[in-house]
């Protein structure tokens, strides 16, 4: 059984992503440059996921959402619409079952689910390989310039805000500022 500590290797990288100075913000990546960047994980990957959260121990529902966004150290926060119909596939596979525990569906991975994720650790492995090169690509390169001057500018906006208190004249200009801004920056991936 799993340490509900455990963060799947992935650590390093959200602890390299949190010391940039917007670390409360959580974006969603993919791992193919060049190309649209689609969700975190990929289709029949949430299976496994859950198989492996349920193995660390039984959650419900909810518990199970909340504890993928803190592994992914809110990065990436698994929709309800996501996670139920999964978990009922894996009831209606076997995989797990749901005790009603005050009130609630707790589910309980079976022997035929610790089995089937033994079996397809290969396929886990990967995932969270994918995963972690996922948020390598965006906390890096380009994207980690981009992350850090964007931190930098907010840092700035709110710290200087903040002392000016809401009647500061600069107020207006500063949000002026910041919408020529976002219009430049649409401009140019209009352009692209």
């Amino acid at each position: 059984m799993g340490n509900d500590r455990d963060d799947w290797g992935l650590g390093e990288f959200f602890s390299e992503f949190r010391k940039g100075p917007w670390s409360d913000w959580g974006g969603r990546g993919g791992r193919h440059q060049g190309r649209r960047r689609g969700g975190m994980f990929e289709s029949g990957d949430m299976k496994f996921v859950i198989l492996r959260l349920l193995k660390e121990k039984p959650r419900h529902g909810y518990e199970v959402i909340t504890a993928l966004e803190e592994k992914m150290n809110g990065c990436y926060k698994p929709s309800a619409g996501t996670v139920y119909p999964t978990l009922q596939l894996l009831e209606d596979q076997g995989f797990i079952k749901a005790v009603d525990t005050d009130g609630k569906k707790v589910y309980h991975i079976t022997p035929e689910g610790e089995k089937y994720l033994d079996e397809n650790k290969a396929v886990l492995d990967e995932i969270i390989d994918r995963v972690r090169e996922t948020v390598r690509d965006f906390a890096g390169g380009a994207m980690g310039e981009i992350n850090s001057a964007f931190g930098h500018l907010t840092k700035t906006t709110y710290k200087h805000a903040w002392r000016k208190g809401p009647d500061d004249p600069g107020l207006k200009t500063v949000a002026e500022i910041l919408k020529k801004a976002a219009a430049d920056i649409e401009a140019v991936w209009s352009q692209a």
